[in-house]
């Protein structure tokens, strides 16, 4: 008998049905010579260090750093029963041959390979990989079934990255928790958040390093027989002035004078549509243009591909198709089509007489484990949640652009000079909106401020100037990361880069994979390192601090956790060795241990994230400081002030832009994200009553 081992219920179910008549057993589907069965996840894992002998339960600097010769792997306690059932059917002397059909990456590799080692099988094992859970492609990879052994390297990648995270992020922990985190104060250390979040605490240390300096720019309009243009002063390609006595003096010089046009030139430009989705990119999108957080996209994205079968498999870093999915591609179209804003569009495409694929689309040598995320061939039901709904409409909607034509301009440039004085002026034609019109309200969700159209203009013309003007401007330091700018930053390692060609090309060198970039994430927010404060990421006191402490330290660069990335995906491709890779990261803790042993400190508290007072407390005047839970008088040891502004109110946790607006105004703006007793969501204010308490206030409608 064949005994197939699928990643989750759902899924199993699926191959099930894929497969023809079953029955139910006991955590499992019974046909007609094979059992299907599944994981809930992570049904083992990593044991913990005191499994590795009673002197590690307590964390003491002389016990590290812990490195296991053989790791040892447990049952998760919660799962244990499912574990059971998979075990007893590994063990099953009926069962023949084995199927790994967990998800088809690295994670799945380590959920099966973990099951089988616990299991004590010794079965031959088939590889099951398939990027859509439609019936026709759940049974076209049956038929195309892999032998286990070659899937060895991507094993070894997925061991390594487990342990290798356990290594360092256990010991280093642990060092830097024991060393300099006070009474009960942990520093969680990490081999991919640490770097992540010393982007984060690098950006707002510019932030707050960063100067403004004022500017003054002059701009003129020209007026010539009822036609205007506009057009802003330069000089050696700089059009900004530091004092406003220049501009003052520029503009007077100008005024009413005569421009004559010295350049004019025109020039056609295109642009290409953008690639095809992986998960970051599309994480990226959703979080520019919905604000969706990286994991609510991902959580979309998953169950659009298990529960609905609308998407092919999300959790893939390439940007590009295979040959072999061509004949399939007009499916996709008309499914794509189903949704009826993007029906135009498809059936532009179906009435072409083929579609036009280029290497922009369809490249071997650019898919690895999985391609592009795309739509399967099956169509919506137009009855989607709507956090499904938006992501499949990104998705469907990038997949039917990459077939359109290059967005075709005419760009204008103009300098006129009045005076010994140079203007310029930029213009723009849409000649061809090509892949653009699918995107009226611009590919951000944003409506792109183009430049204006020029009226017709030529070297020579004298244009008379109608009016002119400064304007006062001043130097703004760098933009807060938002997720998608984070998501960006991680994938090249810190590296701004935007051509997406080339973020495809470092996509081996980031930090983590596309697959574990939102949990990295949620992991900073969840002790405490970092905020979301709206749209962006801001790191916390306590964040600061650790980076602080870290110094230059290797585990805080981002350049040498992108390096270990970049050999686990070569192991991936038997390009690596896992005995060294992992003697290296052996080697890392060892030396880290003995950096933390040398070093010298106090003991870090858990200190607020400003490093200055949100406000004067309204009750005694004493500076509020941000403590664990809230945002508190300073004085209460000294005074027993009691006013505090707790973080956590009904279900929402406070940002301290918010705590500062109560401070300062005695009330903030509507606040959405409060839940009630039964968990419904609703929006509120918060207002200081006359005893200085916060109190919610609700708008009428509510009331």
């Amino acid at each position: 008998m064949r005994l197939i081992v699928a990643e989750k219920p759902s899924v199993g179910r699926d191959i099930a049905g894929a497969l023809g008549r079953h029955r139910k057993g006991r955590g499992s589907l019974v046909g007609e010579g094979w059992t299907v069965t599944w994981a809930l996840g992570h049904l083992a894992e990593l044991a913990p260090p005191d499994a590795y002998g009673e002197e590690y339960k307590k964390w003491r600097l002389e016990n590290l750093p812990i490195l296991p010769e053989r790791f040892k792997v447990r049952v998760n306690y919660k799962t244990r029963e499912q574990f059971a059932v998979v075990k007893g059917l590994l063990r099953d002397p009926s069962v023949t041959e084995v199927v790994n059909a967990c998800d088809a990456g690295r994670e799945g590799e380590l959920i099966f390979a973990y099951l089988y080692g616990l299991s004590g099988c010794k079965k031959p094992v088939l590889r099951l990989w398939i990027s859509s859970l439609t019936p026709e492609a759940i049974r076209a990879g049956f038929d195309a079934l892999r032998e286990g052994r070659t899937m060895k390297p991507l094993e070894d990648a997925a061991r390594s990255r487990g342990e290798a995270d356990w290594i360092v992020g256990m010991n280093a922990t642990r060092a830097y928790s024991v060393r300099f985190g006070g009474r009960g104060n942990v520093l969680s250390v990490g081999r991919v958040q640490t770097p992540t979040l010393k982007l984060l605490v690098d950006r707002e240390r510019e932030i707050q390093d960063f100067k403004p300096e004022k500017f003054w720019t002059v701009h003129a309009r020209f007026v010539r027989e009822g036609s205007t243009y506009d057009g802003v002063w330069f000089k050696n390609k700089q059009n900004r002035l530091p004092d406003k006595e220049a501009a003052d003096w520029i503009a007077e010089k100008v005024r009413g004078g005569t421009g004559t046009v010295r350049k004019a030139q025109q020039k056609t430009a295109t642009e290409k549509p953008p690639l095809l989705y992986d998960l970051t990119e599309l994480q990226r999108n959703a979080n520019a243009r919905y604000g969706f957080t990286a994991e609510r996209t991902l959580r979309a994205a998953q169950a659009l591909y298990e529960e609905r079968k609308l998407i092919t498999y999300p959790r893939t870093s390439s940007r590009y198709l295979s040959k072999d999915m061509v004949g399939s591609l007009k499916k996709r179209v008309e499914a794509a089509g189903a949704l009826p804003e993007l029906s135009p569009f498809a059936q532009k495409l179906l009435e072409a007489p083929k579609l036009p694929i280029s290497k922009r689309i369809v490249d071997d040598s650019k898919v690895t484990d999985h391609h592009a995320i795309v739509p399967t061939n099956r169509k919506s039901s137009g009855s989607l949640p709507p956090d499904e709904a938006k992501v499949y409409d990104l998705v469907a909607r990038r997949f039917l652009a990459v077939f359109f034509p290059a967005a075709r301009f005419e760009n204008t440039t103009v300098v006129t000079e009045v005076r010994e004085e140079t203007f310029l002026s930029r213009g723009r034609v849409v000649l061809e909106a090509g892949w653009r019109a699918l995107y009226p309200d611009g590919v951000g969700g944003r409506k792109e401020k183009e430049p204006p159209v020029l009226p017709p203009i030529s070297v020579g013309q004298e244009w008379d100037v109608a009016k002119v003007g400064i304007k006062e401007g001043e130097t703004k330091p760098p933009p807060r990361y938002s997720e998608s700018a984070l998501l960006g930053a991680m994938e090249t390692a810190g590296k701004l880069v935007e051509d997406e060609e080339l973020r495809q090309q470092m996509k081996d060198s980031g930090l983590g994979t596309p697959a574990t970039r939102a949990a990295t994430i949620e992991r900073l927010i969840k002790v405490g390192y970092v905020e979301r404060e709206k749209k962006v990421l801001v790191p916390t006191e306590k964040g600061r601090s650790l980076i602080a402490l870290l110094g230059e330290s290797p585990l805080s660069s981002p350049e040498l956790t992108a390096r270990w990335e970049e050999r686990l995906a070569k192991m991936e491709k038997g390009a690596e060795h896992r005995r060294d890779f992992m003697a290296d990261i052996s080697g890392f803790t060892t030396k880290l241990v003995e950096e933390v042993r040398g070093m010298e400190g106090q003991k870090l508290a858990a200190p607020s994230r400003s490093r200055e007072p949100l406000g004067p407390c309204p009750k005694c005047g004493s500076p509020v400081v941000e403590t664990k839970k809230a945002y508190s008088c300073s004085a209460w040891k000294q005074t027993g002030c009691e006013f505090a502004i707790w973080k956590q109110v009904s279900g929402k946790r406070l940002s301290e832009g918010q705590a500062r607006q109560l401070l300062a105004k005695g009330r903030t703006g509507q606040i959405k994200g409060f839940k009630s007793k039964a968990g419904k969501p609703y929006a509120a204010a918060l207002k200081l009553d006359g005893e200085h308490r916060v109190r919610l206030e609700f708008d009428n409608a509510r009331r």
